[in-house]
């Protein structure tokens, strides 16, 4: 019988998913939070707390509290994510270093999605037989929590405790006036959707200001930049040039267009659509993007945004690795974990 409990823990998606995170490539940047820098040495390993971020966002825990809670439950899987959260002398974070190691997670993300981007790129190679474009958009998630109405804000008034702060509005041509935040994704344009890059920001951040350090964090052998109107913008298009890019975006003014190019652009604006906006829907659906965010603060919602991102693409790799579908099953997949 224990033999049998040990054998269903270590078949676990979610005990998988953790061991994948010891073999996936760690970005090396200069000041990032997963690079050692000033100050007393790092105890625990950054791979660890990754493994945490993993147990969090597959089981839905928005706090550490409830991570730790659910991690003391007496059940074989629990007692092998315990042993995974080790490290290798068999010590196990207490709860401060827990909280203070998770909240500089969000910081190290959009980095570590870019670089597990790469990494599936270049396993699942998912321009073969397509063209090398990538889709750029955004996507709003609602803030957890009261709104904050413009005419408080400028007075400085918090109406209400429930109200985050950090967020902002936006007008979404398809929700209305959303208030909260903004996730910026840029994925391939091919038979599998893979995220090449990710941030959050505040839902008032133009499109096209939070493109920039995304489109620097594509793979080079993307050749194509699809997106909206929104990135239609001077510094997009020179941020594609630098990179021998050539950017396809809607043109700004009233339908129908006229000029010769638009015949062109309306079969990359298909692709696009096809892509990025059946990903967001996509996405948002696997973990309940369509609700409010579970936190509140712009940082901890970093933390539960992309770190989504990075489960999504770890699912990704484990469904590659195991020969199943890369577009579908993915939700239930998850929901089993």
């Amino acid at each position: 019988m224990v033999a049998d409990l040990a054998s269903a823990a270590e078949a676990s998606l979610l005990v998988a998913l953790v061991l994948l995170v010891d073999r996936v490539p760690l970005p090396a940047v200069a000041g990032s939070p997963l690079t050692r820098g000033r100050g007393r040495p790092a105890v625990y390993p950054d791979r660890l707390f990754l493994k945490a971020l993993v147990v969090m966002i597959v089981r839905r825990l928005a706090r550490v509290g409830t991570f730790l809670a659910v991690l003391s439950e007496p059940t074989a899987e629990m007692r092998r994510l315990r042993a995974l959260l080790t490290d290798e002398r068999g010590r196990f974070p207490s709860r401060r270093t827990w909280e203070r190691r998770l909240a500089r997670v969000p910081v190290a993300l959009p980095a570590q999605i870019c670089c597990l981007g790469h990494h599936l790129v270049a396993r699942l190679d998912p321009w073969a037989g397509y063209g090398r474009a990538a889709a750029i958009d955004s996507t709003v998630l609602r803030a957890c929590g009261g709104v904050w109405h413009k005419k408080d804000r400028e007075a400085g008034v918090v109406p209400h405790t429930s109200i985050d702060t950090e967020a902002h509005w936006t007008k979404s041509g398809w929700h209305g006036w959303v208030y909260g935040y903004k996730l910026h994704l840029v994925v391939t344009a091919a038979a599998v959707w893979i995220p090449l890059a990710a941030d959050l920001t505040p839902a008032n951040v133009a499109d096209n200001e939070a493109a920039l350090p995304l489109l620097d964090d594509m793979p080079e052998t993307v050749r194509y930049v699809l997106g909206d109107r929104h990135y239609n913008a001077p510094d997009v298009r020179d941020a594609c040039a630098r990179r021998g890019r050539i950017l396809v975006a809607s043109r700004h003014g009233a339908y129908p267009h006229h000029d010769a190019g638009v015949e062109v652009r309306r079969v990359f604006h298909k692709l696009r659509s096809l892509a990025i906006e059946n990903f967001n829907e996509h996405f948002k659906t696997i973990f309940g993007g369509h609700a409010q965010v579970p936190v509140r603060r712009l940082q901890p919602t970093r933390r539960f945004a992309l770190g989504a991102v990075l489960v999504y693409q770890l699912t990704l790799l484990h469904r590659f690795e195991h020969g199943q579908p890369l577009r579908v099953g993915l939700k239930s997949c998850l929901l089993a974990a």
